[in-house]
């Protein structure tokens, strides 16, 4: 029953989200006049891509109709002080950061729309966010050096995101980052680092951060579609078998480096708050602060349970190694400075007041969805 009134939910969410239609030209110039469904793009990709897909087509799910969901291409930018009021401290944002310019992009708009094409201190991007999987990624959009504008296809390939791109209409399911059928198979975006964070945190560790939305009117539309998601038991039209290791829907951060993948769960952040590790040869140090509210969980984004947050940082600052822990309820202190630093990596106090460190690409997921596309990875519980 559970299973079906999500299906139903998730469902009229999707309808409500959709527009009446997106023209032709956006799909490239050989795409049908209209695509009704992700099948009759599956078939489109299959017909011009040379080579075996990268996955069964037979995987990818129709949960909505192609280009339903809208992307958002034209981006509204408000200053981070007009947007205090609207957005709570403790929901939800990705923030990324380039060139000396900061951007939060609250999951409250991410959740109507899945992509945001942006351009971040010059940089193309595409900030991601799969509800069903809880997973914020941010990627470089540029294909050979010609920055591409992403759509979501409307499909699922095991409970994820599957974009595409406008121009060519190849398939990319989010986790993966490549187009697994179409123009463009074998093609990968890079990951840009990018945190999902309390809006607080992100606030006051850039006093002149920019908020992006798809509308203005979004500032004041705090409604969740996904009511109860996370409270679930059973991913959204996931089909195989999920990983018995965690239950689905614990969540993780999750990091990749040099084909070597490993994922800490939140109840073991949650009692540790710093952890140091190497991975594939990269040291890191994965923070975890309460303070964030779950999106997923109540009918209003604002008012989820306190789930916690998660990021993954270089420890090092000018080459040298610094050694973290929990220093409070937000905080963290270095042993070799006794400096005090923030979720978001910035020293706010000490030797190294000022000073950030450098974020790493991760993920916060549910447990289900990381190990679908990372089956191999390892998971520390302890």
């Amino acid at each position: 029953m559970r299973r079906l009134a999500l299906a139903l939910a998730v469902g009229t969410a999707l309808t409500a989200c959709s527009p009446s239609g997106s023209p032709a030209s956006d799909l490239g110039a050989d795409a049908p006049a209209r695509v009704e469904d992700l099948s009759e793009i599956a078939r489109f990709g299959l017909l011009h891509t040379e080579g075996e897909p990268l996955i069964d087509p037979a995987e990818l799910v129709d949960a909505a109709s192609f280009d339903g969901i809208p992307s958002v291409d034209d981006p509204v930018v408000v200053q981070g002080a007009r947007a205090d009021g609207p957005l709570s401290d403790t929901e939800q944002v990705m923030l990324v950061e380039n060139a000396g310019v900061a951007r939060a992009y609250p999951v409250r708009s991410l959740i109507r729309h899945e992509i945001v094409n942006d351009v971040v201190g010059g940089l193309p991007v595409a900030v991601t966010w799969c509800p069903l999987c809880n997973t914020g990624i941010t990627f470089d959009r540029r294909v050979d050096g010609q920055p591409e504008v992403f759509g979501v296809s409307g499909g699922l390939y095991r409970s994820a995101l599957v974009m595409f791109d406008r121009r060519t209409s190849s398939l990319w399911p989010q986790p993966l980052g490549r187009a697994v059928l179409g123009p463009l198979l074998g093609e990968e975006l890079a990951v840009v680092p990018s945190s999902l964070l309390p809006w607080n945190e992100a606030r006051d560790a850039y006093p002149g951060i920019e908020v992006v939305l798809g509308s203005q009117d979004e500032l004041g539309q705090t409604t969740n579609p996904y009511d109860g998601y996370d409270l679930s038991d059973d991913p959204f039209l996931f089909r195989g078998e999920t990983d018995d290791r965690l239950p689905a829907f614990v969540r993780v951060a999750g990091v990749t480096f040099d084909g070597v993948s490993q994922a800490w769960s939140y109840d073991v952040l949650r009692r540790r708050r710093a952890i140091p590790a190497t991975v594939g040869g990269q040291p890191l140090v994965v923070l975890w602060a309460p303070g964030s509210a779950s999106p997923l969980e109540t009918g209003d984004v604002r008012e989820g349970r306190d789930v916690g947050s998660a990021s993954v940082y270089d420890p090092r600052v000018d080459g040298r190694p610094l050694t973290f822990r929990a220093a409070g309820r937000a905080q963290f202190s270095d042993h070799e400075t006794a400096s005090r630093w923030t979720l978001a990596g910035l020293a706010v106090d000490g030797p190294l007041e000022g000073r950030r460190l450098t974020v790493l690409p991760h993920q916060d997921a549910f447990w289900f969805a990381w190990a679908a596309f990372q089956p191999d990875t390892a998971l520390v519980r302890e």
